[in-house]
């Protein structure tokens, strides 16, 4: 197999990483997912991860909580999960680096622009926490900024659905699901394939989003082949 693109960037939601779980992390599930990320680096192939915090806390759904602090604490949620794929990776042989947005020296590197693309073109996986470091921004928007600064050929944006359809394919047994979608399309019709400002990121910088399900974790391979999997959204 050949790969399609020299350099992703990869979206993982907190929610894969519990498994079966509804919390926390299965470290068996993380390390059947890190298993084709390594297949992809043996391909050559650079990898930026950003990775969610769902399977630890949810800041929107805090309540009365101060949104800023909710969104702190789920800053630090994503930087374990981000500790939990690097020890995968690590476990399986491939060289990684953690790069939190907000300094935590003691653990991890903090991200530096310029220091994640030279780990990535020594062929290291670089590993995303602390979302932008900045409240009120999602994963998703990270994902989107991360893609942007580091000249990323797409974002894979691994989910717990295999694509994106009309309407909650769970809820609806009628949803239809989108081969492709413009980014106008995602915007205007409000499908959730992520957040308007992470959207509107991708669309302004031309970098395509290809939606797919993680639960057959070697559909990371198939993605970055350029399989006919999931949803590609990219410019009309």
């Amino acid at each position: 197999m050949q790969p399609k693109y020299n350099r992703i960037l990869l979206k993982l939601s907190g929610e894969s990483l519990a498994g079966s779980a509804t919390h926390g992390i299965d470290f068996d599930t993380v390390l059947k997912i890190c298993e084709p990320i390594k297949k992809c680096a043996d391909m050559g192939v650079q990898i930026g991860i950003v990775v969610g915090q769902g399977n630890f806390w949810r800041g929107r759904s805090s309540g009365k909580m101060d949104r800023t602090r909710a969104d702190h604490m789920g800053m630090l949620a994503t930087t374990i999960n981000a500790l939990g794929v690097a020890d995968a990776l690590e476990q399986l042989g491939v060289q990684v680096r953690v790069q939190t947005a907000i300094a935590m020296q003691q653990i991890a590197e903090p991200y530096i622009r310029n220091r994640a693309v030279r780990h990535l073109e020594k062929g290291r996986v670089v590993v995303f926490g602390c979302g932008t470091g900045n409240p009120f921004f999602s994963t998703d928007t990270a994902a989107a900024l991360r893609a942007a600064e580091i000249d990323a050929d797409i974002i894979l944006k691994a989910t717990m659905v295999d694509g994106v359809y009309d309407s909650d394919p769970k809820k609806n047994p009628n949803a239809v699901k989108f081969d492709t979608l413009s980014f106008m399309d995602v915007l205007n019709r409000n499908l959730q394939v992520m957040d308007s400002t992470a959207a509107s990121l991708c669309k302004d910088n031309k970098i395509p989003i290809l939606v797919f399900s993680i639960g057959e974790p070697d559909n990371i391979v198939k993605a970055v082949c350029g399989e006919s999997i999931g949803t590609l959204v990219k410019e009309d």
